[in-house]
């Protein structure tokens, strides 16, 4: 017999065995569905509480240090053996400061560690470039990310919905990049009193149930000990008028807005309706003229031009050209 044969035979038996199979035999995969906010913020607050008044760092290390780096930071579990000096240590729970926001219809709570607040003149806008080094880690202490060379990240990315996690966008502008940005003759870059801290959050203002890598647990909360260095204004679109100030909206962000609105007719970030937010919308106004083009007075800013006079700029005013 010929192999051409054998192999007929041995796959017509092979199907004649599968199709005879129970379908009960079939295993049935059922979908996890997700956790509500409200409750699993309950939860991570309680988790992150505890890890705070379980911990302490090294306080006097950060006092009048301009200069403060990430690896300068020594956190301490609490146990009955360890004796905390007041001058010396501090417990997180007493340093760190809570901050309440809504994000996707929910009232969320995070922490925030101030090393130091950033002598610079500027600090970024939840739209804007930052230039950081960092190190993320969950309640346990395992780290997930350690970035010690500087790097630039787009809080908000150029594409809705992308950008770093919520909780960037909500910590980096509460501080100062460095004061002074020193290039030295071997190429290495100096960063003087630059803003530095550790920022304690919910899986709510992070990953959630979508983490980026096996290391991160869905619904974590996580720690990230931070560098801000430099920040940088965006415009998205290129449109002359900064992302920052494409924003409609008194609450909220543009990514809150993917998660919670559901009418189309409901007030967002976009101003002509297209489907596109303004801040990387060429034509806000979808009057067929580029807002870069609204600009009647060339002082390259579109934002202070209104032909009509009703209060409302050409690159917002279909009306208005």
């Amino acid at each position: 017999m010929s192999l051409r044969k054998i192999g007929f035979f041995i796959l017509c038996g092979t199907l004649g065995f599968l199709s005879c199979n129970d379908d009960d035999d079939i295993p049935e995969f059922t979908t996890i569905p997700v956790r509500d906010r409200v409750v699993q913020q309950n939860d991570d607050d309680l988790a992150i509480r505890m890890y705070l008044e379980s911990h302490y760092y090294n306080k006097s290390a950060f006092v009048d240090n301009t200069n403060p780096k990430i690896s300068d930071l020594v956190i301490t579990e609490v146990t009955d053996a360890d004796n905390i000096s007041p001058e010396a240590d501090s417990l997180l729970i007493n340093a760190a400061e809570p901050t309440e926001v809504t994000f996707a219809g929910t009232l969320y709570t995070y922490y925030v560690l101030q090393l130091n607040s950033g002598g610079g003149s500027e600090s970024p806008n939840f739209t804007d470039n930052v230039r950081v080094t960092y190190e993320g880690s969950l309640l346990d202490g395992s780290v997930f990310e350690s970035v010690v060379n500087p790097v630039n990240l787009d809080l908000t990315g150029s594409t809705p919905g992308t950008g770093t996690i919520e909780g960037w966008r909500k910590i980096f502008p509460l501080f100062n990049a460095a004061e002074e940005v020193i290039v030295n003759s071997d190429g290495t870059v100096t960063f003087n009193n630059h803003g530095a801290g550790v920022m304690y959050i919910p899986s709510g203002l992070a990953y959630f149930n979508n983490p980026p890598s096996i290391d991160i647990p869905i619904y974590a909360p996580l720690i990230f000990e931070f560098e801000l260095l430099q920040t940088f204004v965006n415009d998205h679109d290129g449109d002359g008028v900064p992302s920052f100030l494409e924003k409609i909206v008194t609450t909220g962000e543009f990514a809150d807005q993917f998660l919670v609105f559901e009418d189309e007719n409901e007030l967002d970030d976009d101003t002509d309706g297209d489907g596109t937010p303004d801040y990387v919308d060429t034509d806000d106004d979808g009057d067929g003229v580029l807002t870069i083009d609204e600009d009647e007075n060339n002082d390259g800013d579109p934002t202070n031009d209104d032909t009509n006079g009703n209060g409302i700029p050409n690159y917002l005013d279909p009306e208005d050209k």
